[in-house]
Formats: C-alpha cells, sequence, structure tokens
C-alpha cells in the first residue's frame, strides 16, 4: 500500500512549481532597468573602462610615470623622435621644445581636465537643476523671470563669455576656470530640468501625493526630483566631455589655466610651433584630449539609449 504522505508531497510538486511559474517577476525601478540595459552594451563598457583608467591617471599619475613634468632639460632635443620602444619612459613620446618630456605631460595633463570637467557639470547641474525645478514646479512669475533670465545668459556663447570672465582674474587657475564655465553653463541645465518637471507634475502619483497633504519641499524632492532627473543625468554626461575641450580650447587660446598648471591645452599651444618639425609634440596631448572626450560623449550616449523609454 502507498504511503500517503508520498503521495500528497507529489501531488504538491507540479502545483507548487505552477504557482511559481505564476508568480509576477518583481518590478525593476527606471534606474535598475537602465542598468539593466547598460551592462550588456559594449558601447557603455568600453567608455567607462577608458573614463576609469582616466581617473586613475588623474588621481594618481605616479603609477604611471616617475619622471617630473616640469623638469626641462635642453638637453633633450625636440627634434629627437620617440624611442617607442621604451614604454612608460621619458622618452616614450619624445620631449617638447623645452626639453621636458610628453609623455608625463599628457600623463599629468589629466589631472586638470578631469577636475575642470567633472567639477563644472557638477555646478551646472546643481544651480540649472535648481533654478529648472523652481521654474517648472511653481510656474507663473517665478518661472517668468528664471525663463527670461535663462535667456539672457543663454545669448552669451560659452567660449566668448568664458573669454571675457576669465579676462578679469589676474591668476588664472583651475577654479576661475570651473567659476566662467559654470556662470555661463547653467542655462541649459535649467532648460532641461524645467522641461521635465513641468512633465512630471501632471502625473497621478503627484496629484495624489498633493491630495494626501504632503508639503512642498517632499513633494519636489520626493515625488518629482527623482522621476525628472534622468534627462539631466544624460545631458550632464555629454556635456561633461565639451566642458573638458572647451578648457583645452581656452587654454590653447591663452586665457585658460597658466603655468606652472599643465594642460593637453598649454601643451598643444605650444606645440603649434613645431607641428612640421616635430608632429608628435602636438599629436600625443591632442589625441588623449579627443580620446577623454570621445568616452564622455560615448558614455553619455548609452545613457540616453538606456534611459530613454522610445528608443527601448
Amino acid at each position: 500500500m502507498p504511503d500517503l504522505t508520498e503521495k500528497k508531497t507529489a501531488e504538491e510538486i507540479p502545483a507548487q512549481a505552477a504557482a511559481a511559474a505564476a508568480k509576477p517577476e518583481k518590478a525593476r525601478s527606471l534606474g535598475s532597468d537602465a542598468w539593466h540595459d547598460l551592462r550588456r552594451k559594449p558601447i557603455f563598457v568600453i567608455s567607462a573602462l577608458l573614463i576609469l583608467l582616466l581617473v586613475i591617471i588623474a588621481v594618481a599619475p605616479g603609477l604611471f610615470t616617475s619622471v617630473d613634468p616640469r623638469a626641462g632639460d635642453l638637453r633633450n632635443h625636440y627634434l629627437t623622435k620617440p624611442n617607442y620602444g621604451h614604454l612608460f619612459q621619458a622618452d616614450w613620446f619624445g620631449y617638447d621644445l623645452q626639453g621636458r618630456s610628453i609623455y608625463a605631460r599628457v600623463i599629468y595633463g589629466a589631472r586638470a581636465s578631469v577636475v575642470v570637467g567633472i567639477c563644472v557639470t557638477l555646478g551646472v547641474t546643481i544651480l540649472g537643476g535648481i533654478a529648472g525645478m523652481a521654474a517648472g514646479y511653481f510656474g507663473g512669475w517665478i518661472d517668468t523671470i528664471i525663463s527670461r533670465v535663462t535667456d539672457v545668459f543663454f545669448g552669451v556663447p560659452l567660449l566668448l563669455g568664458s573669454l571675457v570672465i576669465l579676462n578679469a582674474f589676474t591668476s588664472r587657475t583651475i577654479w576661475s576656470v570651473v567659476f566662467a564655465l559654470v556662470s555661463l553653463g547653467w542655462t541649459q541645465m535649467t532648460r532641461v530640468m524645467r522641461g521635465s518637471v513641468i512633465t512630471v507634475k501632471q502625473a497621478d502619483f503627484v496629484t495624489a501625493a498633493k491630495a494626501l497633504g504632503a508639503g512642498t519641499t517632499r513633494i519636489m524632492f520626493k515625488h518629482i526630483l527623482p522621476n525628472a532627473i534622468a534627462p539631466v543625468i544624460v545631458v550632464a554626461t555629454i556635456a561633461l566631455g565639451g566642458y573638458i575641450a572647451t578648457e583645452a580650447t581656452l587654454s590653447f587660446l591663452g586665457i585658460g589655466l597658466q603655468d606652472p598648471t599643465i594642460s593637453w591645452g598649454i601643451d598643444i599651444n605650444s606645440a603649434q610651433k613645431v607641428i612640421r618639425t616635430a608632429p608628435y609634440a602636438l599629436f600625443f596631448p591632442a589625441g588623449m584630449l579627443s580620446l577623454t572626450v570621445l568616452a564622455f560623449i560615448m558614455l553619455g550616449d548609452a545613457v540616453r539609449d538606456a534611459l530613454d523609454p522610445k528608443l527601448r
């Protein structure tokens, strides 16, 4: 006679399996869903690895070279071609006009670009985000004033306006460049945040929060901000590469960073004098700059595709 307990267990197994199969999958948030897609995109993996390497170089350049990037020795003639067999050595990329190692300056030049790019991006995102949230949520005269001020600043070209602002500084450092770019770059973030907030505040969950008596601060930062921040993140990621390129352009024109600060723009400006006889002096800092900007643009494109529901 079969055991009733075994029979009951055998009958319960298919039922439990069917119940488990019918159990709905736990819903993922926008962030987790975007991360799930990003991990499977080669363009994101490549750009993220490049940016990670760039950040490590900026934080700890001593891991990649022990050469002093400011030490000039005129015995190291700039017409001496790079020794590509001496990996990570002083003469790997050759020498500049003052006998300084181009490789060492390329490594140490990453710090200024990374600091300027990150600080400017954080500054314009915070300043523009606050202004855009206020304009989009409150509307009325607050929206009118912020929008008109934004239009005035938006009409000033970023590069031209930065030239004017930086001319007022007797000593131009990283922080003066950051101040100039933040002063004029917040307008784009304001417009993006304002449009996103206007769309989100009309959602049912915002109306329900108001009906339940939630305060303005709670509604703005608990309900609206998490759902309106995605477009801002995309724009900020792409714009970061543009800010790095703008800093290099200002330094190239002699209005941005100055010696003894090491910058790719300064080295490109110096190398243009010998572009015919020693093109490598221009190629390496310009190539590193282009690779950095490209990495952030690629990252921004990948993030945009992951966060935009229309592109899924």
